[in-house]
């Protein structure tokens, strides 16, 4: 470690063969959060919240009666985690298929083309930045073990990844259904917990607003972990989009009521 002109040894400095360095600050990045099972909970709960805080906005907005938003909000509710769940299953299968066949079509380029492929690769890490012997060495090692040479490929040529065979599907539609069910209830919770304290139905739609705002908060704070952004701008980011989508559907059901008649 190189101390700097100041005496501090907070950044190290690295030296590179054309003799110029860099400096690397000491203190390690956070990590964003991982797993594929996490990403479902936080990305299915804010379609969940953004969805249902939106047909509640409509329905308060076309009518009077707070057993409507009851009624069509946990039957819209529902309907909306099966469909959700079942086309996560058929997304992450369909994907798996993908990766397995295109792996297969890579497997008999590398048995019957293995020349050709080879230098397709070397190619490759040349476009990297890396120098033609360094890359013909490290292909070359490549060739030794045909499993890591096809996943060279398929990465190189393709941009695929090899499939994770522990990833199960019907797991990840029973995490985005189970999500959906619960982030989805939280605009709903206001009309029960206020139903016993009172009957004004413009006082459990403010309520509604409050506690879909404070899960979208929190979500968008799990948000920006996962893709390691900033936290402050991905919430924002993450309470505006669920205003937007709510007022866009408040103004649909109040021109439904005041403009082409219809009521709930």
């Amino acid at each position: 470690m190189v101390m700097d002109e100041r005496g501090g040894n907070s950044n190290t400095r690295l030296l590179h063969e054309d003799g110029g360095d860099l400096e690397r600050n000491s203190e390690r990045p956070k990590e964003p959060w991982r797993g594929e099972y996490v990403k479902s909970i936080v990305y299915g709960g804010l379609d969940a919240i953004i969805t249902c805080f939106s047909l509640i906005s409509s329905i308060s907005a076309s009518s009077s009666s707070s057993g409507n938003v009851l009624v069509l909000g946990f039957a819209n509710l529902v309907a909306d985690a099966i469909s959700m769940g079942f086309g996560d299953i058929v997304s992450a299968s369909s994907e798996r298929d993908v990766i397995i066949e295109e792996r297969r079509v890579t497997e008999w380029d590398v048995l019957n083309s293995r020349g050709n492929e080879q230098r397709e690769l070397v190619r490759y890490y040349q476009s990297l930045g890396m120098e033609y012997n360094d890359a013909t060495t490290v292909v070359n090692i490549f060739t030794k073990y045909n499993d890591v040479l096809v996943d060279q490929r398929m990465a190189a040529d393709k941009g695929i990844l090899p499939a994770d065979q522990e990833v199960k599907p019907w797991k990840n539609g029973l995490i985005t259904f189970a999500s959906f069910m619960l982030f989805g209830s939280i605009p709903l919770l206001s009309f029960i917990i206020l139903i016993p304290f009172t009957d004004n139905d413009s006082v459990k739609f403010a309520g509604a607003c409050l506690v879909s705002a404070l899960g979208l908060a929190l979500l968008g704070v799990a948000r920006a972990r996962i893709a390691g952004q900033n936290m402050m701008l991905t919430t924002a980011i993450t309470l505006f989009s669920g205003v937007i989508a709510g007022a866009a559907a408040y103004l649909v059901g109040w021109l439904l009521k005041h403009i082409a008649g219809l009521e709930g």
